[in-house]
């Protein structure tokens, strides 16, 4: 089983793209699953079937996952058995019959636009972190981007003279999103005056960079937008999707295209984009997702 798996997780970042964030999902859910079996004497691949599936699901239950939790479990095996099955390491795939539970899609948090410029607010203008802080806030907020996105930001891939950025997102897939004016006057100012006297002696490309001239860590970036949500005293659960989330239902409250925010989100799939329609209406929306 370790070699399949292993050579499964291969086959999904290279021939796939996937993100290292989703492949150690994949690969915590099949160690789950590869210790469930080691535990029940289960050697081979060909020796599992529906039953040993269905109680090893019973058994993460009776381990509290959820049932959010469960669907990526069942989603994640039943691809890992069609890899074997297709690369002949299995005569069968035993997920055929499995069925992925039912689980209630929770609407994101979203901050109101008062709430919103409160928290750009907060920052010291007056110190490089702060101005780097409020650069990165508006920039976030501004286009809508995932924080692994915005720490993979480099210099050059902010173009100022045209007014857009180019993002990379899940799968390495190239997006190019469009900026405001109040964003690239704050970029302007951060690049040309304030990154530079926070490089120091270290050459890095990285568009946001830390105190000691590196580039500021997924950690970093969700210690500095939690710390500035307490400054504002916004009440809600505060992270960097809270601003993904804003943008979107923001500009589709203002009438933007669904199609445009689903290019400017990276979202593959706009059913993924239209749960923020349901944030424009009541909570019984939440019923037809």
């Amino acid at each position: 089983m370790n070699t399949i798996i292993e050579e499964y997780l291969n086959f999904i970042q290279i021939e796939k793209g996937l993100s290292n964030n989703t492949i150690g999902a994949y690969r915590r859910d099949l160690k789950k699953y590869k210790d469930y079996l080691e535990d029940n004497k289960i050697s081979h691949i060909d020796f599992i079937d529906r039953q040993i599936i269905q109680e090893c699901l019973g058994h993460l239950i009776d381990m509290g996952q959820s049932s959010k939790s469960l669907a990526r479990f069942i989603s994640t095996i039943r691809s890992f058995h069609q890899f074997a099955l297709r690369e002949k390491y299995a005569a069968k795939d035993p997920t055929v019959l499995i069925e992925t539970p039912k689980y209630e899609k929770k609407l994101p948090d979203v901050l109101e636009i008062d709430e919103v410029i409160a928290l750009l607010e907060t920052p010291d203008l007056t110190k490089n972190n702060g101005y780097r802080d409020r650069t990165m806030l508006e920039l976030l907020y501004a286009t809508g981007m995932r924080v692994t996105e915005i720490i993979q930001l480099d210099v050059e891939d902010v173009n100022l003279i045209m007014g857009f950025v180019r993002v990379f997102g899940k799968g390495n897939k190239e997006r190019i999103v469009p900026l405001g004016d109040t964003v690239i006057e704050y970029l302007t100012t951060y690049i040309e005056t304030v990154r530079p006297q926070l490089l120091k002696q270290t050459t890095t490309q990285a568009l946001f960079l830390n105190m000691h001239g590196k580039s500021l860590s997924r950690q970093g970036i969700w210690k500095i937008i939690k710390q500035y949500g307490l400054k504002a005293n916004i009440n809600k659960t505060l992270t960097p999707h809270t601003l993904r989330h804003s943008f979107a239902t923001h500009l589709l409250e203002n009438g933007a295209d669904l199609r445009a925010v689903q290019e400017m989100l990276g979202h593959s799939d706009i059913s993924t984009t239209q749960l923020y329609t349901c944030l424009l209406y009541t909570s019984d929306a939440a019923d037809d997702l």
